[in-house]
């Protein structure tokens, strides 16, 4: 099994905290389009002759195509690759693109799994996040998104940041719940140095983030989705049962997947590449049937490390006998060994060979991982 990643480049506006790679102009849209087609019709050999059980457009924001460049893009995938037939077909979207329109056209299409960029129900803060919707548009689009039938439905939220008072984050996730979406992802803010946030808090037009703020709302977000019926199945991801994110869960599982259009990444167990981050070198390289990318081949403490990083972020967690049917045995000692301390604390808890992490844990997930590193 496989997972196929379109990212669509294209958004309405830049928000102050995206990194992402995109552009806000839609000028050379069919352009790379076709320049996408053509990506995968050169990648076929990528993924072995294995079947696609995902396919995942994001971006930047896949909401500002049309339908039919949706369709195009699912029928080309088609045509050369086996998607299999239960296959989970996400769309990223934000609010302001699902009117009822949108949505009807989208029916038309095997999407079959909205990832809708909620981030606040409150205006000021969309507002300083210079996000294009309004807080009525992300009510309304949730509400749509239903009423049109889909039932596998995620909701992203962001915390951690300076105008998010402890009432507006429970009020944020209490809506969530009033609306029944069965996944959550929620996000802390992260000042990413090349963005617009970064560039106001150099200038100390705004303040830093608070590491103290983002930990205690996300405490109260495990507490609160937990109580609720979620499973808490990925540090940032939580679920009703039967509604895990296949394609996210194969990333994190280690499954091999294929990235399409600029700044796209594939992996494929023994390697990694990623596309040129440029549109116009991207159109370029493929009208002239060249594959943009540089490549990485993982060596065996690259492939260990990324199995660490990943795995102990799931509910699937670090198998140990897994390490050492991989790895060997010198190398599951030395990790049985690293672990212990964090047993001692209980961040981490050993249930047969299989470490995963306990709600304190997951607080320090990434100096975990960084400590058992090799």
């Amino acid at each position: 099994m496989a997972g196929i990643y379109f990212h669509i480049p294209f958004c309405r506006q830049a928000c102050h905290y995206c990194d992402f790679h995109f552009s806000t102009s839609l000028k050379y849209k069919d352009e790379m389009l076709h320049a996408m087609q053509r990506e995968l019709a050169l990648q076929v050999p990528y993924l072995n002759g294995q079947p696609v059980e995902s396919i995942y457009f994001g971006g930047g924001t896949p909401s500002l195509l049309e339908a039919i460049d949706i369709l195009q893009l699912i029928d080309e995938v088609a045509a050369r690759f086996h998607i299999q037939p239960d296959a989970e077909i996400t769309i990223e979207a934000n609010p302001d693109d699902l009117s009822s329109t949108k949505l009807q056209a989208l029916k038309k299409t095997p999407i079959n799994r909205f990832s809708i960029g909620i981030q606040s129900f409150f205006e000021e803060d969309l507002r300083w996040m210079n996000r294009a919707h309004t807080a009525d548009e992300a009510k309304q689009a949730l509400q749509r998104v239903q009423d049109a039938g889909y039932t596998d439905i995620t909701a992203d939220l962001i915390y951690g940041y300076p105008l998010l008072t402890s009432g507006k984050w429970h009020d944020n996730i209490g809506r969530l719940l009033d609306f029944g979406i069965p996944h959550i992802s929620a996000y802390s803010m992260t000042v990413e140095p090349q963005t617009a946030l970064a560039a106001f808090i150099r200038k100390g037009k705004q303040s830093a983030m608070d590491e103290g703020q983002s930990a205690a709302q996300f405490e109260y977000l495990m507490e609160m989705l937990t109580a609720n019926g979620y499973i808490h199945y990925e540090i940032s991801n939580f679920a009703r049962p039967g509604h895990y994110a296949r394609h996210n869960s194969n990333y994190w599982k280690g499954i091999a997947y294929l990235g399409i259009g600029p700044s796209a990444h594939s992996f494929n167990g023994h390697s990694r590449q990623w596309n040129v981050s440029n549109n116009a070198k991207y159109i370029r390289a493929l009208q002239a049937g060249v594959l943009p990318y540089d490549r990485e081949s993982l060596s065996e403490q690259d492939k260990f490390n990324e199995y660490i990083m990943t795995a102990l972020r799931t509910i699937w967690g670090i198998d140990l006998n897994h390490v050492e049917q991989v790895f060997g045995k010198d190398c599951r000692d030395a990790l049985y060994s690293g672990l212990q301390p964090f047993m001692s604390n209980a961040a981490v808890v050993l249930t047969g060979s299989v470490a995963t992490l306990t709600q304190n844990g997951k607080l320090l997930a990434d100096h975990i991982a960084a400590e058992l590193f090799v």
